[in-house]
């Protein structure tokens, strides 16, 4: 069947070198060129999709169009998982010691082709160079070597009731994984749940999101120079069309998605009459709280750099600050003052929205909390020019009824209010649907700690923002999802657990 399905494809290919070589040339705005792989990466190899259609990448700062890549449809994404499941196979049997070697070829891969896969992503994001060659690439470098380590560190336990019975437990991949990754950490977020996948033993097929597709597609071509056997990683573009079909296959052994709490929802159901295990990384609406004794010249530019890193496209954001009442004004007038002087010194420093529809979805975000009576203090408005930019926005007074206030809104929008104790701004914090983070402000140890472990979230981060480590487990509670990325706890994820029994003389 999967020999048929590429002759299929094959025949309709077009007998030009473009289409051949199943790459494009680009031209980075460095003033370097580069052959982009355009095809879908199945078994190794580039191919088209089977009906031929393409999607388009834009770069975000320019709203030009960079490339053409093809789109996988269902008959795709069954080759795909076909391939993965042969592939699994062989792999399964692969020892931990021969997985882990290869994933420390494609770590010195990736580390070998660092700069050029920074620019490639920056010039699909629309981040600078060099935000994403030292902080996203080198997370990619630092996580694929740290899975790299664990490969042959798996294993059971064994388990002795009692003299006659003895038992063990092993820890065995799941099988073909689907991981399904967002637009706003593209190969960073593939390489977090790829790398623990590959460790475990899994074959993996991995969906990008249609608005960054170009890093991924170029890691296809460092996965066969490291070795790796075909069909062990697949990856298609395509839109969510594609992984509504990948999450519904019925081949898939496991889900690991990234994204909306939306389409988490769907993702979950559709894995549902499959009966397959999910973990969910979603959205969040994180609250960050400060109290009057924090240093507010450092909270302010952890705040600043929570919510308006990325242009806002953070799912830990830190997008509600609550203010203790002593400080409110205060603190108000130095957010405002600090966010003035970095758009002074940079006014699209802190990057664009990723497309013209993200864009105009922040905007209604803006014009309904003017319209609830929300105080905009600062920005609130598109900047004219070239690319999807927009002002970083600052909304105080707001009440938890707002839609500002409830909803994520994914874009450099921060709102503020105040609060009078601990336990009121506890309780403000936990009001959100959402899960994700939080984080506090204080010079008490005490304080920390103890309003640390009254958050309903997944992580805290204490007098800073946006920490995070690749030993170190990432994840949320409630509307944020379930399961970690991340440290132990993401090989985990991909792997499940088998009780053998051995009758040591116990007769019937």
């Amino acid at each position: 069947m999967i020999a048929r399905h590429r002759i299929l494809r094959l025949a309709i290919l077009p007998s030009s070198r473009y289409f051949s070589s199943f790459e494009s040339s680009v031209k980075l705005p460095t003033g370097v060129a580069y052959r982009q792989p355009i095809g879908l990466f199945i078994s190794n190899e580039f191919v088209a999709s089977n009906d031929g259609k393409q999607l388009t990448t834009y770069n975000p700062r320019s709203g030009k169009p960079i490339a053409n890549v093809f789109a996988a449809g269902s008959p795709d994404v069954d080759y795909a998982v076909q391939t993965a499941e042969s592939a699994f196979r062989s792999w399964r049997s692969t020892s931990g010691t021969d997985r882990g070697i290869l994933l420390y070829r494609l770590c010195r891969l990736i580390e070998e082709h660092k700069t050029l896969l920074g620019s490639i992503e920056a010039f699909d994001t629309g981040k600078t160079l060099d935000t994403v060659v030292t902080e996203d690439i080198q997370d990619c470098i630092n996580v694929t070597r740290y899975y790299a380590g664990w490969a042959d560190k798996i294993h059971g336990y064994s388990i002795q009731p009692f003299a006659e019975k003895f038992a063990y437990t092993l820890h065995e991949p799941f099988g073909v994984c689907a991981l399904i990754v967002p637009w706003n950490y593209p190969l960073m977020l593939a390489l977090w749940k790829l790398a623990p996948a590959i460790a475990a033993g899994n074959t993996v097929v991995l969906k990008t999101s249609e608005l960054t597709p170009l890093s991924s597609l170029y890691l296809g071509n460092l996965i066969t120079e490291a070795g790796f056997p075909p069909g062990v990683v697949n990856i298609l573009s395509g839109d969510g069309n594609t992984g509504a079909v990948l999450a519904s296959h019925p081949g898939i052994n496991k889900i690991s998605f990234t994204g909306s709490a939306t389409t988490g929802k769907k993702v979950m159901h559709a894995a549902a009459n499959n009966l397959i295990p999910v973990v969910l990384e979603l959205g969040g609406k994180s609250a960050a709280i400060i109290f009057e004794d924090a240093d507010l010249e450092q909270a302010v530019k952890w705040c600043y750099s929570g919510i308006m890193n990325n242009a806002g496209q953070i799912c830990s954001a830190t997008s509600r600050i609550l203010i203790q009442e002593s400080i409110y004004k205060k603190f108000v007038e130095m957010f405002k003052a600090y966010t003035i002087h970095r758009m002074s010194a940079g006014p699209l420093d802190h990057g664009p929205q990723i497309s013209d529809v993200q864009l105009e979805k922040v905007m209604q975000y803006v014009r309904s909390g003017i319209e609830e009576g929300a105080h905009l203090v600062f920005g609130g408005k598109e900047i004219i020019g070239p690319g999807y930019f927009m002002q970083p926005t600052i909304f105080a007074g707001v009440r938890d009824n707002m839609k500002i206030v409830r909803e994520e809104v994914f874009g450099p929008v921060v709102v503020m209010d105040k609060f009078a104790t601990q336990s009121d701004a506890i309780q403000r914090a936990n009001s959100s649907t959402y899960g994700l983070a939080s984080a506090i402000f204080t010079k008490s140890l005490t304080l920390a700690v103890d309003t640390s472990q009254k958050l309903d979230v997944g992580m805290v981060w204490v007098n800073s923002s946006q920490d995070s480590d690749f030993r170190v487990p990432f994840g949320g509670f409630k509307m944020s999802g379930f399961g970690q990325e991340l440290g132990e706890y993401a090989v985990k994820n991909y792997l499940r657990p088998k009780a053998v029994h051995l009758n040591l003389g116990i007769s019937h």
